[in-house]
């Protein structure tokens, strides 16, 4: 049933794609043959790439066809929707252009560089583009903090970011062992960021995947709670002993009533 509903999909966006080119053609046709052509689209174009380094996949979303936006009778091609700068027929007329968003968006976008256009265009002449970078783009700044001791974690943490966010969008993401959970303090690197735009703290505990059983012990001759009890001791758990109390008490209610 999924595999009939994808391929209904997909004949819909073909359908739809055949629509948009047949459409565009028959306006190219009626267009003054002595003015300039210029397409202007909000819309994903094959071949294009995303900010995160995405290769545009077809399927997805209504893609026009490289063929159709590189039609020569077009002087220009003037694209939104995807967020990174490109020329997606570069070196070639007619410029295809996603001059891309003026402000990042999200952290894949962390590292581009984001411009304007200025596009000269003359009938019976090749468009020159201007690419104009722009300078004062909100940064994103995203950095990562792997805690190994459980002294000074706050100064640690501050030491982590950048001493310019202001204005920032700022993501912290911060690895650490369970137990010293407690210790980061949120509020105080919140404070820390208060001149950026936006602060994001990102915890991952890391908990331990395996809790190793002592030399010579079998698992099967451990009861659930036996084996509860060193799971508990290997993560550190704090109060364990009302843990293990109410894992008594399950484990007995559970008993009665299966009884």
């Amino acid at each position: 049933m999924a595999a009939t509903g994808e391929t209904n999909s997909s004949n819909a966006f073909t359908r739809i794609e055949d629509n948009i080119t047949e459409l565009i053609e028959g306006w190219i046709n009626d267009c003054d043959p002595s003015l300039p052509i210029i397409l202007t689209a909000h819309a994903s174009v094959e071949g294009a790439i995303f900010g995160g380094e995405r290769l545009v996949m077809l399927g997805n979303d209504v893609v026009l066809s490289g063929s159709l936006v590189k039609n020569p009778r077009f002087s220009y091609v003037a694209l939104g929707h995807i967020h990174k700068s490109q020329d997606l027929n570069e070196g070639a007329q007619p410029p295809v252009i996603y001059p891309g968003s003026i402000e990042r968006v999200d952290f894949g976008e962390a590292k581009d560089d984001k411009f304007f256009v200025i596009a000269h265009i003359e009938k019976g002449q090749d468009t020159q583009v201007e690419w104009h970078k722009l300078t004062d783009a909100r940064p994103f700044i995203d950095r990562r903090a792997v805690l190994g001791s459980s002294e000074n974690v706050t100064e640690f943490l501050k030491s982590a970011l950048p001493r310019e966010i202001a204005g920032a969008i700022v993501r912290l993401t911060v690895e650490y062992p369970r137990e010293f959970d407690t210790l980061i303090d949120a509020s105080a690197l919140r404070k820390h960021c208060e001149s950026a735009f936006e602060f994001h703290l990102v915890k991952r505990p890391q908990i331990q995947s395996r809790t190793r059983i002592a030399e010579g012990q079998v698992i099967s001759s451990l009861s659930p709670l036996d084996l509860l009890e060193q799971y508990f001791d290997a993560a550190k758990t704090r109060d364990k002993d009302e843990l293990q109390r109410l894992a008594r008490q399950i484990i007995s209610d559970d008993g009665e009533t299966s009884t």
